[in-house]
């Protein structure tokens, strides 16, 4: 039993920070959150102007695999995931595809392939996904990981321009992401025996 009677709401323009120790859950919740995993008991209900949604329809999970296609460039991976995600009718067709690389400083990086980044880079690659996908809800796990200091203040400025447009991002991390979150959740707590 990683957590039970657990609750909590969030709304548009707001955040949340999970913490807690390695193996306290922090990861698993964000997973139900974005319906991977079956919780054991309750519910998750996502609401976006006033409709209930499902979790792929309303979140945009970063975990720590990359989700990058090895073999494609840095913007074949954006319009892959540009064309899945819906945001373009087709895998060409993602209109500010030049606004995301800027904005990830992935310009000069467009037709490199994707398996010559560095870590960093492709962090970034991989945080850029949330800019070519709709999603109220980012679930972000330790998602300044392998970025310097440039690329950890980028992602503060990203995440506070989602919130500035009334979405939503529930992060983990173990260092400062450059935020401050309006509610903080501390899982790993000693649970009594049942």
């Amino acid at each position: 039993m990683l957590f039970r009677d657990l609750s909590f709401s969030l709304t548009g323009g707001r955040s949340l920070l999970l913490q807690g120790a390695n193996g306290s859950g922090k990861t698993s919740l964000l997973r139900i959150l974005a319906g991977f995993l079956p919780a054991e008991r309750g519910r998750v209900e996502l609401k976006t102007d006033g409709i209930i949604r499902e979790p792929e329809m309303a979140t945009h999970y970063v975990g720590h695999k990359d989700g990058i296609k090895a073999q494609f460039t840095v913007s074949e991976n954006l319009r892959f995931w540009g064309s899945y995600f819906g945001s373009g009718s087709s895998q060409r067709d993602i209109p500010h595809l030049d606004d995301v690389l800027a904005r990830f400083n992935l310009r000069e990086l467009r037709e490199i392939p994707s398996n010559l980044l560095s870590a960093g880079q492709k962090r970034r690659l991989c945080l850029a996904r949330l800019l070519v996908a709709q999603r109220h809800l980012w679930l972000l796990d330790e998602p300044s990981h392998a970025l310097d200091r440039d690329s950890q203040a980028l992602l503060a400025d990203v995440m506070k321009d989602h919130l500035d447009g009334g979405g939503m991002v529930i992060a983990t991390t173990h260092i400062p992401l450059g935020l401050e979150f309006d509610t903080n959740l501390v899982l790993g707590e000693e649970l009594p025996p049942t």
